[in-house]
């Protein structure tokens, strides 16, 4: 009852009571699957993942959480505004490392939400947003500012990289500054400009260490601090380090995977060692699902299934694309060894920090973002969102509402088919799964109920004319068309 009282007096105000509000760490690997952690798939799971199970067991499982995207640009985007990634004018693929920014300094991040709530804020890994970065005629400037990414989004501090590790410029950004020049030319993947001591293989080992230094550096009683670690693995190139080689008896995949874990492990250990852990809120997630890049039919062979029971992978509609794991731990509020089955987004972080903190979202900011605290108290997510979007890497959508889940392509969605030639001829132009009965989604149900899926697709043709997908006024999409077919 005591921590149920502190919390509430927490959560009426943030004004002059930062000091009670919880820290935030949110950690999200790069394309690890629903199945990658053991305590996920205890069945079908090979690859030992001792940090986030234990992390599991003191605090609580979300079994349906989605990302918006089943990519990992748009999926960012989701998470930092709150928004739906096809509301921009990038309605496919991903940014690369060079690219300009796609979230402009207008638009507000829920970095800058917990800024105004009196938080310190700080971001530790891969942007993959875009960034204004600076030139030298035709050529970079590595002696020049770094403008429109984290630091001028809500971020008082940044240490990272660019984009995925297979992206160049392999170089490291301190706030808004390079952190030497890329004056050699490396290929992780693609090749391009890369500062000459940088290294891939040494990239987790940094990311873990600037985190911890981080959360050490944080004095507990003073101001609220949010950490934000995307991390940049399990995602290509696949390189544990010599340390994790042959460890997993799965491949580099496992061993990178079981290297991510212990990575994940570091983190919170810090968070545990600060003495602030009981009121420190510890988010584990995924950008999307694993890739096929990881050889997912040989480590099913080996008895290994990265995206558990779902169909598909990353880039694509079926839930293997875009269902993730989705762990949290918050002693004072979150009972150990729970599990929620709400059916979340991770666009929905931003309302969860606007209620946790009672900084109220305008009516342009979070627009697709509904609070999951409730489901942290054991309580039900009470919400006027009729349901959530999918997006493809292709720019193909589905919409999921209770059980039901429509797909507005024949196949993936993703850049293969998924299905083979005789299968796409034969088959509507839709899917519809009943999720409660057929979570493997193995029974197209699209052409035996025609008015579920009208019915669907007019709730997903509102949302998207809308602007947005919980209550409030109107908003404008920035593209001027959104094409849903």
């Amino acid at each position: 009852m005591k921590k149920i009282l502190s919390l509430v007096f927490a959560l009426s105000s943030f004004a002059g009571a930062e000091e009670k509000l919880p820290n935030i760490v949110y950690i999200l690997a790069d394309d690890m699957g629903y199945g990658d952690v053991k305590a996920l798939n205890p069945e079908n799971g090979k690859i030992a993942t001792p940090a986030m199970d234990k992390l599991a067991k003191e605090g609580m499982i979300f079994t349906d959480a989605h990302t918006c995207s089943s990519v990992c640009t748009p999926t960012r985007y989701g998470l930092l505004t709150g928004r739906y990634n096809w509301r921009t004018t990038k309605q496919r693929g991903v940014l690369n490392g060079t690219s300009g920014p796609l979230i402009p300094t207008s638009r507000t991040t829920v970095a800058k939400v917990l800024q105004d709530a009196g938080y310190t804020t700080a971001m530790v890994g891969k942007w993959h947003l875009g960034l204004g970065l600076p030139k030298k005629g035709k050529s970079f400037d590595w002696t020049g500012e770094v403008t429109k990414g984290p630091v001028d989004l809500g971020f008082d501090y940044w240490y990272g990289i660019s984009a995925s590790l297979d992206f160049p410029p392999y170089i490291y950004i301190h706030n808004n500054k390079f952190v030497g020049e890329a004056t050699a030319k490396k290929a992780f993947h693609r090749p391009g400009p890369a500062e000459p001591s940088f290294e891939a293989v040494e990239v987790l080992d940094e990311l873990a260490e600037k985190s911890v230094e981080y959360i050490q550096s944080q004095k507990d009683g003073e101001k609220p601090y949010f950490l934000y670690v995307p991390l940049t693995s399990p995602h290509t190139p696949i390189v544990p380090s010599a340390e994790w080689q042959g460890k997993s008896g799965l491949g580099d995949y496992g061993d990178f995977m079981m290297q991510t874990d212990a990575i994940i492990g570091e983190i919170i250990e810090a968070v545990n060692e600060s003495g602030s852990a009981e009121n420190t809120l510890v988010i584990v997630s995924s950008d999307n699902g694993c890739s096929n890049k990881a050889d997912i039919p040989d480590l099913i062979s080996k008895g290994h299934y990265p995206n558990a029971q779902y169909r598909g992978h990353k880039m694509e509609l079926w839930d293997g694309g875009h269902r993730v794991p989705h762990i949290v731990r918050w002693p004072a509020v979150v009972k150990a060894g729970s599990s929620s089955d709400e059916i979340i987004c991770l666009n929905d972080f931003m309302a969860t920090c606007s209620e946790i903190t009672g900084r109220n979202l305008k009516d342009t900011e979070g627009e697709d973002s509904v609070s999951f605290l409730p489901a942290l108290k054991g309580e039900k997510i009470e919400t006027e969102r009729a349901g959530i979007v999918h997006h493809s890497f292709t720019g193909k959508f589905a919409y999921r509402s209770g059980k039901w889940k429509l797909i507005l392509a024949k196949g993936s969605g993703g850049l293969d088919k998924g299905i083979t030639q005789e299968e796409w001829a034969a088959a509507p132009k839709g899917q519809l799964y009943d999720m409660e009965s057929d979570d493997g989604e193995t029974k197209n149900l699209y052409t035996e109920k025609p008015e579920v899926v009208e019915q669907l697709l007019a709730m997903l043709e509102q949302e998207v004319q809308q602007g947005r997908s919980t209550p409030g006024e109107a908003q404008k999409n920035d593209a001027k068309k959104v094409k849903i077919w």
